[in-house]
């Protein structure tokens, strides 16, 4: 396995989720369950956040779909201007308030300044797109 380069974070432990944005999670299920074969493990809304996300494990990893619940929503607004399709990447760390101290200590733009409930139990904080090449980076803590 690839190392990290000396200076930089070295909490990221694993690829957690890919986040798609999607109008319906029902009407998309159709074709990650019926084409591509993958199973919904788990739904659930995210009130904080205004979504409802669906996971489907796929090897060590998951797709997270992601719905929104309110027109005001992250996601509703994502996909009124950029329409479906992929929105974050999200790598497990051991401490997401570390991670993203580190991330800034390097100076990377941050969303969160510290890390807030996500789905699953989880603890999550996210990355500036800006800073990471057009790429929204999501760190995700595990309960």
């Amino acid at each position: 396995m690839a190392q990290p380069k000396a200076g930089a974070f070295q909490g990221v432990r694993a690829l957690s989720h890919l986040g798609i944005a999607v109008k319906s999670i029902e009407s998309t299920l159709g074709f990650f369950e019926g084409v591509l074969g993958l199973s919904c493990e788990h739904v659930e809304e995210v009130s904080s956040q205004k979504v409802r996300a669906a996971f489907l494990p796929l090897g060590a990893t998951r797709l997270e779909l992601l719905e929104p619940t309110a027109p005001e929503s992250p996601i509703a607004r994502f996909l009124e201007k950029r329409g479906e399709g992929l929105h974050h990447i999200a790598f497990e760390v051991e401490d997401a308030g570390a991670a993203l101290e580190g991330a800034k200590a390097q100076g990377v733009r941050l969303v969160d300044a510290s890390p807030r409930p996500g789905a699953r139990g989880c603890l999550v904080g996210f990355l500036h797109p800006a800073s990471c090449h057009g790429v929204l980076v999501e760190f995700v803590e595990e309960p």
